[in-house]
């Protein structure tokens, strides 16, 4: 394919959001190691895992930035936890790039002059 075909193109990270538990006694529902993945724009939850939506609410801005590459230096590629919203609560959230994988914009618009099939349509 030539590079005007892939002009469309751009990459986000796979991440694992898990629950860490540190000095601090946690006052909310929060389980050391359980843990999300957010793939492209989903979050799988695997094996009953679980995760407050107090918590979930306060990660998810985080998510989109976190799955674009960033700079070195930008606190989005160093700072990894997020804490617990109760701020009486010890529990945080460390955000791990997992792996990359690219997307195209008419793969993922919903423009319909810029549309194609939709990226979970495609065989793999």
């Amino acid at each position: 394919m030539c590079a005007a075909e892939h002009a469309d193109n751009f990459w986000l990270y796979d991440l694992r959001v898990e629950t860490v538990l540190g000095d601090r006694t946690s006052i909310c529902r929060h389980v050391e190691g359980e843990s999300f993945r957010v793939e492209g724009e989903l979050l799988i939850f695997d094996d009953q895992q679980k995760v407050s939506m107090y918590a979930l609410a306060a990660l998810l801005p985080l998510l989109p930035a976190k799955q674009r590459p960033t700079s070195e230096h930008d606190w989005m590629s160093t700072d990894a936890e997020i804490a617990c919203p109760d701020p009486n609560c010890g529990g945080r959230f460390r955000i791990t790039r997992t792996g990359k994988r690219i997307f195209s914009h008419a793969e993922t618009t919903g423009l319909p002059d810029k549309r194609g099939l939709p990226y979970w349509k495609k065989q793999t």
